[in-house]
């Protein structure tokens, strides 16, 4: 039987809830996301991506994830957070770099659901002062087109010569 849905903000924030707070305590930012259909997010975020809930509230179809010390919380499209109307891809303009052990396990997972990758995996490294930190990433889209950018990092550097020098 499926939950019913809660639209008034207090009962939402009241409803009954599984699980508890993350295990290292709650991050200092936590970015939760809007979703359209929240089975279907929880399907790649928990089944593709490896996180886990920590708590949820079904009823208010909402769901605090962690994965080490990611944190996300994800929420059901019900008119309350929502500034303008929503249109796919959500998140326009931002990507979540998230960054994990090894990349390797999330890509097979994604690849065994043939869930189409953004980018590709590659090796990127960026200027940081006098130093370059290097990382493998790829990028992937979630159901409602988050833009999610998972890291496995690869250390410092001295920086490569600049091709313009």
């Amino acid at each position: 039987m499926e939950t019913p849905k809660l639209t008034d903000p207090i009962a939402r924030a009241a409803s009954d809830s599984t699980g508890g707070a993350p295990q290292g305590g709650f991050a200092d930012l936590v970015p939760e996301l809007s979703v359209s259909n929240i089975q279907a997010s929880l399907s790649f975020w928990r089944d593709l991506l490896g996180f886990e809930i920590a708590y949820d509230r079904p009823a208010a179809r909402f769901a605090y994830l962690v994965r080490g010390g990611l944190q996300v919380m994800l929420c059901e499209l019900n008119g309350r957070w929502e500034t303008a109307k929503m249109h796919r891809p959500f998140g326009r303009g931002v990507n979540f770099q998230m960054v994990v052990d090894r990349i390797d396990p999330v890509l097979r997972a994604l690849d065994d659901a043939k869930w189409p990758l953004y980018e590709p995996p590659n090796e990127a490294w960026y200027r940081v002062g006098d130093q370059e930190d290097g990382q493998r990433e790829f990028l992937v889209q979630d159901p409602d087109g988050y833009l999610i950018r998972l890291v496995e990092r690869l250390g410092m550097r001295a920086p490569s010569p600049s091709p313009d020098r």
